[in-house]
């Protein structure tokens, strides 16, 4: 398969690289697991847990780095639980053999980064973590630490997500400003475009009777992660009410919410890139991938907010409302994808606000705000 543009592979180019087996599949797509711009990753059959990431530098694959790590084999087949604070290693269903000229970046679910779960894939001879070589040629390895909530996972289970990129990536400022000036990208608020398009958070409570955030409880109940709509709220987090700042407590997980709406043009996709951790001693968003269409009114969108997984790192953080907590960056696709986020695919968070992961019941407070 050739690319004659430059960018990010839509549906459409993935399928042919499953039909090229460029991307091996050790069984057959899921009917939903391609989506606009990315592939969903499953789990294998065996996970392995260890005493420790690691990556396996230039000189070693995974399977011979694993031999001297390993502290238990578990079988995935009928389910098992991963528990808090241990480090996982699962071979995937998936592997590669890409051309030349094409490569690949990994990052987790949304619903996985929602629910704090630290997945990060790795390939043999990595020297980074989510990060696909050109042209590699090879297996593929989630790395699965669950922080918060122990989870109940199995062969199949779909936790990360790849996205590939013909050529060298075209995300600049300029490409942003002139996707702004043809359709405003934010439905609100000032445009900061410097190392990406910024995004605050909302601290204020823009929706009446809505939290501002969310809060992890610890020592919670176990998540299945296939099992939507099944969890009540109350029961896994409580809601923040307090509003104009927030302290964050380090080894506390907090969900939060833009306060810009954000749209993905059907003809761009993007991604929110690590934010700068001189302004302030937090990581936010581990889930980054924002697929075509996101909040645009081609997938029926009106502008959909972008959901902040935040933790604060070694001290307590204050941080205040319209603050920058992230940028997006934009990256147009290879060609017109035929479906975009929304459109139909069953996409949980198309319109979306403060939304929790796609595991829990809507959240129908009784404080009045």
């Amino acid at each position: 398969m050739s690319f004659h543009n430059q960018g990010i592979l839509p549906a459409r180019a993935i399928h042919g690289l499953c039909d090229e087996k460029a991307i091996t599949l050790a069984r057959p797509l899921d009917p939903d697991q391609v989506q606009p711009a990315s592939l969903d990753l499953r789990l294998g059959p065996k996970a392995y847990r260890v005493r420790a990431s690691f990556l396996p530098g230039p000189k070693q694959t995974v399977a011979e780095r694993l031999k001297g790590l390993v502290l238990h084999e578990m079988d995935l087949t009928e389910g098992t639980v991963l528990e808090t604070g241990c480090v996982y290693i699962v071979p995937l269903l998936e592997s590669l053999k890409l051309p030349k000229g094409l490569s690949a970046a990994a990052n987790p679910k949304s619903s996985t980064g929602r629910l704090d779960i630290f997945t990060r894939v790795i390939t043999d001879y990595a020297q980074e973590f989510d990060k696909v070589a050109e042209a590699y040629e090879g297996p593929l390895y989630a790395e699965i630490s669950p922080r918060t909530f122990p989870i109940l996972a199995r062969l199949g289970s779909r936790l990360s997500q790849i996205r590939f990129r013909a050529g060298a990536s075209l995300a600049t400022d300029e490409l942003i400003r002139a996707l702004h000036a043809k359709e405003p990208l934010i439905t609100e608020g000032e445009v900061n475009i410097e190392g990406g398009l910024a995004l605050s958070v909302d601290l204020s409570g823009i929706k009446k009777g809505q939290p501002i955030g969310f809060r992890a409880k610890r020592h919670s109940a176990l998540v299945d992660v296939d099992n939507k709509g099944a969890l009540e709220v109350l029961d896994y987090w409580e809601p923040i009410w307090q509003k104009g700042s927030l302290i964050l407590d380090p080894d506390q997980f907090y969900i939060l919410a833009s306060r810009e709406a954000v749209r993905i043009p059907p003809t761009h996709a993007a991604e929110m890139v690590p934010y700068n951790p001189l302004v302030g001693e937090f990581r936010v968003h581990y889930a980054g991938f924002f697929d075509p269409g996101f909040g645009h009114a081609a997938g029926h969108g009106e502008g959909a907010r972008a959901v902040l997984e935040v933790r604060s790192h070694e001290v307590p953080f204050i941080l205040e409302d319209g603050q920058i907590i992230g940028r997006l960056v934009y990256e147009p696709l290879t060609e017109p994808p035929q479906v975009v986020y929304g459109g139909g695919m069953g996409s949980n968070y198309q319109k979306q606000g403060l939304k929790l992961s796609k595991h829990f019941k809507a959240f129908e407070p009784s404080h009045s705000g």
